[in-house]
């Protein structure tokens, strides 16, 4: 178990400095599909997710890896999580150590604590999940994809980071450091 060392404070000065992790689930005919994504909250962008039909500690493990794979100087980065099994598993918490994270949990119970990553899977819900009756899993795994790199990553706008999307955020916090080195 981790403390939680965030106390709702979702902001962050810079990339790869905190990161919530959580899953979701949702039905189609065939049966559940469970996606764990892990956001950067300096910029949005979800950095990473794992899409399966268990909801194993696997799942939580290949989602931080695809964010490992995709970001640079991660050392020293919180991730933040609730307390579900996942993610106080051995093979969760083994990762978070082998790359130099740190780990932090919210309180039990407490969906407040992990507020941002909620907030973005309540706009996948209303932006995909629940807009249609999903036939298949592979149906609902392209259309989750879809939404998270063509839409909220390339165009939707947010307030919080200025009317840019997180992809645009990202550039220009990048060539902003680029030239004060």
């Amino acid at each position: 178990m981790h403390d939680d060392l965030v106390r709702r404070d979702f902001t962050a000065t810079a990339p790869n400095r905190l990161w919530l992790d959580d899953i979701t689930e949702h039905r189609t005919t065939e049966g559940k599909l469970y996606l764990c994504a892990v956001k950067d909250v300096c910029s949005n962008r979800i950095v990473g997710y794992s899409i399966d039909t268990r909801m194993r500690a696997r799942l939580a493990v290949t989602a931080l890896s695809n964010a490992l794979a995709r970001r640079d100087d991660v050392v020293g980065c919180v991730v933040h999580t609730d307390r579900g099994s996942q993610f106080r598993s051995r093979k969760f918490v083994r990762a978070l150590a082998r790359h130099g994270l740190t780990g932090s949990m919210g309180r039990v119970g407490a969906a407040g604590d992990n507020a941002a990553m909620e907030s973005f899977f309540a706009l996948l819900q209303n932006n995909v999940l629940n807009r249609r009756t999903w036939s298949t899993r592979d149906e609902l795994r392209t259309a989750i994809v879809t939404w998270i790199e063509r839409t909220y990553h390339r165009r939707r706008r947010q307030a919080a980071l200025g009317r840019l999307t997180p992809i645009e955020y990202e550039a220009i916090m990048t060539t902003s450091a680029n030239r004060a080195a």
